[in-house]
């Protein structure tokens, strides 16, 4: 939607403080009793509110906050609060209490492949890991031309496209590629290098559970399945071959609807891959 005037465009913003503190003042009243894992989920679940009515708020292009701008934000902040500090995953560590997490400073995201019933396989080796949210530093596929072959297949937020394997998330923005996912971990006392790493992950709705990724390429969930920790809003997938390229794109095809597969390319081969919420990992 395009507002006419600065003052409209100011009362969005208005709008959407009012809905920020609407989200702190209910979750703050849950602090004092609720565990590390429930704190956790209920950021998820009233940033995910928030952005179904800021959704109405946006202006002409894209949103104002992004859904998984405003999720990470706030997670993050539920993170960092002193109230919860003592323990980076309390619910997540009954069955090993022995375990230490560390928090990221802002949510990743992991492009995961696999049966979404199961909750272990293999082939985690092509899954992959954005230590940022590639949303906001994607290029819409309208703008190919303009703002991506022009400036000879490079962002204007830094990172290079390849015309042969490029990723496109929901709302028809062409994103970076994202690293292979990190398979080992090192032991901080003896420095060994272990052949495995383990993510806290989640959904954005009910499970948050410890990920187990081995160096062997086998992975395994310690509660519920992938689908459970897919966050279903979030869509992606890769568009692969000689002759793929952004122009053949439909664009009445985005967005894509949470949980749909995203839309095939004339040209390309296309992969769809899961998107888990990554809050930290097990040191």
């Amino acid at each position: 939607m395009l507002y006419h005037s600065t003052h409209e465009a100011k009362q969005v913003r208005s709008n959407l403080c009012r809905l920020y503190l609407h989200v702190w003042y209910h979750t703050i009243q849950l602090f004092k009793s609720m565990s590390m894992i429930s704190i956790i989920g209920s950021f998820v679940f009233l940033s995910s509110a928030l952005l179904q009515q800021g959704e109405a708020l946006s202006v002409d292009g894209p949103s104002i906050l992004s859904r998984r701008a405003v999720v990470s934000a706030l997670s993050t902040a539920a993170l960092s609060t002193s109230a919860i500090a003592p323990s980076a995953a309390n619910a997540a560590t009954e069955e090993n209490p022995k375990r230490s997490f560390r928090r990221y400073p802002s949510i990743r995201f992991i492009s995961a492949l696999g049966d979404p019933k199961s909750s272990s396989g293999s082939e985690s080796e092509t899954w992959g890991l954005w230590r940022d949210d590639p949303g906001p530093r994607g290029v819409y596929l309208k703008d190919y031309d303009r703002r991506l072959k022009a400036n000879n297949n490079v962002a204007p937020a830094g990172w290079s496209f390849d015309p042969t394997d490029w990723w496109v998330e929901e709302h028809g923005l062409i994103m970076s590629t994202p690293e292979p996912l990190p398979r080992k971990s090192v032991n901080k006392e003896t420095k060994e290098i272990i052949p495995e790493k383990q993510y806290v992950v989640t959904g954005d709705r009910e499970i948050t559970t410890v990920l187990t990724v081995r160096d062997d390429g086998t992975w395994e969930l310690e509660k519920g399945s992938l689908y459970d920790v897919t966050h279903l809003p979030c869509r992606s997938a890769a568009y692969r071959g000689d002759t793929c390229a952004p122009m053949n794109a439909n664009l009445k095809d985005f967005p894509v609807k949470p949980g749909a597969e995203m839309p095939v390319i004339n040209g390309c081969a296309k992969q769809d891959y899961a998107v888990l919420f990554v809050l930290g990992e097990v040191v």
